[in-house]
């Protein structure tokens, strides 16, 4: 084995798990860092669900004529906290700039690209950890309550048609319930056979870290608190504590707490917390056959084990703020709407952060200006979806320079445009 074999990677969620992975198969040695245990960040909360038919990036076409509407509405799929919105607005102007129709179409052309690699990807990474029992393959129901509120999102799912996305429309509550019979209330649906989940996705986490460190991978519990670049390269990190960690090769995985260590390294991004909210319902007293994903409201019910997850919303209130469980109630009380006699006896609320990026595109590859550094970040919902195609696009970047992908519009350049 060469010098130049050491791997650092900052972050052990389920994107930095997957990147130390596909580096130990190329042969390198590599130890993640990461303040908390592997997957108990976003990856213990999430919906579990692989979103191989989310095409469409959040700035839509037409979109900013829907905020105001849900920023006025207290239980709406959108909030952003008064204090936070001065710092955002950098990131919302640029989410202006990239809702034109010509960048819409460019970013969804992107996300369709890896999205098609990522099933494929995931896929091949379960069957060799052997944890293909933790990937189901059933489809999702997207549902409506009436047909003109499916209309409004009519142009999303055109897209999603034109990109390759397989929709089974059901015009009926009665259709609908062929599919998941304990719904009520909803008369219009989509069935999308390629959407995929896991019932376990903080059990495939912590299961990948088991796999990682038997295959010779280390994991260290601790806070990188700075990385130290020279001219042209990054020579070491330094803990919390003040520990140097040296490495030739530096990966920056770790969410929505990548942005410091991108200020540091003198590298623009614009990447914002878009905090979620669950509650699990230990006993529900229903039981759905697939993930359903309610589409005016924004959320959606999923299995998680013998329990029923129900998550959404969009809160952007930064790093700081407390959580506001309220909308984790008011998820569930909307659930009821669609699924009565719900009990929610023994919830766990949750709430996690999304890295989201303006355009919805991750920032995968080789960092402007330091050649040793990589980033693989900023994955907003699809942290799960595209782990397995991040993690494979990082290790051919170190091993061989290039990727056998274009990940041009991923690039941390385009935030300098």
């Amino acid at each position: 084995m060469s010098e130049s074999r050491d791997c650092a990677v900052i972050g052990a969620g389920i994107v930095g798990i997957s990147c130390g992975l596909h580096l130990l198969e190329q042969g390198y040695r590599v130890v993640l860092y990461d303040p908390a245990p592997p997957g108990s960040m976003t990856s213990r909360g999430n919906a579990g669900g692989f979103g191989f038919t989310d095409v469409v990036p959040a700035s839509v076409p037409g979109v900013l004529w829907k905020v105001p509407r849900w920023l006025l509405d207290p239980s709406g799929p959108l909030f952003i906290s008064p204090t936070h919105f001065p710092g955002m607005i950098p990131w919302l102007w640029r989410f202006r700039k990239v809702s034109g129709l010509k960048q819409m179409t460019a970013a969804a052309n992107a996300l369709a690209d890896i999205l098609k690699s990522s099933m494929t990807d995931t896929r091949a990474l379960l069957h060799r950890t052997r944890l293909n029992h933790l990937f189901v393959e059933n489809g999702a129901v997207t549902v409506y309550r009436s047909r003109k509120s499916a209309h409004k999102d009519r142009y999303e799912w055109e897209v999603k048609q034109s990109m390759g996305v397989a929709v089974q429309v059901l015009n009926s509550l009665d259709e609908i319930r062929e599919f998941e019979p304990a719904l009520r209330n909803a008369q219009y649906g989509m069935y999308t056979p390629q959407w995929c989940s896991t019932p376990d996705p903080y059990g495939l986490a912590t299961s990948l870290a088991d796999y990682f460190c038997r295959s010779g991978g280390r994991i260290r519990q601790t806070e990188i608190a700075s990385v130290n670049p020279s001219a042209t390269r990054v020579d070491t990190l330094s803990t919390s504590e003040g520990e140097p960690v040296h490495a030739d090769h530096f990966i920056i995985a770790a969410g929505v707490w990548s942005g410091k260590f991108c200020k540091q390294l003198g590298e623009n991004v614009l990447l914002e917390s878009e905090r979620g909210y669950n509650t699990t319902l230990p006993k529900p007293g229903i039981r759905l056959n697939r993930e359903v994903i309610f589409g005016e409201e924004k959320f959606v019910a999923t299995n998680i084990g013998e329990g029923l997850r129900i998550g959404g919303a969009a809160e952007f209130a930064g790093l700081r703020a407390p959580p506001n469980y309220r909308r984790s109630d008011k998820l569930v009380e909307i659930a009821r709407r669609y699924l009565p006699g719900l009990d929610d006896t023994g919830g766990e609320k949750w709430m996690g952060q999304r890295p989201a990026t303006p355009d919805s595109l991750p920032v995968i590859g080789r960092s402007g200006r330091f050649g040793n550094v990589y980033y693989a970040f900023g994955h907003g919902h699809a942290g799960l979806t595209m782990a397995a195609t991040t993690g494979k696009l990082v290790a051919q970047l170190v091993s061989a320079g290039h990727p056998g992908f274009d990940i041009e519009p991923f690039g941390i350049h385009r935030f300098n445009s």
